[in-house]
């Protein structure tokens, strides 16, 4: 009887501590995901086309650039990006979320 209740005890302390170390693991993994900003890009020539992308414009074809708003933002702001990705962007240095490369601090905004 005296064994089995070491066994039980062995095995509840085991099962505890491997959940703990479970729980704690997946809390570090979620942590340094950088959260990606949602950047306005829009048209020169007609500011009312507006995208969370850059692409091309509907009406005339010509390239998004990010709106006016954003590009103040990002000259107040201190900006970090991938060297890749342009559009993963983070104001805190760290890694690109779709490569895993570490963010370059911009000097100006692009």
């Amino acid at each position: 009887m005296k064994a089995i209740k070491m066994l039980v005890m062995a095995a509840l302390t085991i099962g505890s501590i491997s959940m703990y170390a479970q729980d704690s693991t997946s809390q570090k993994i979620k942590s340094p995901k950088q959260k990606m900003e949602k950047i306005q890009y829009s048209c020169p020539m007609h500011p009312d086309m507006v995208s969370n992308k850059p692409g091309k414009c509907s009406k005339c074809g010509m390239d998004l650039t990010k709106s006016n708003k954003e590009q103040m933002k990002m000259e107040v702001m201190k900006m970090y990006a991938c060297p890749m990705h342009p559009d993963v962007t983070s104001d805190k240095p760290g890694k690109c979320s779709k490569c895993g490369m570490d963010l370059k601090k911009r000097s100006r905004p692009m």
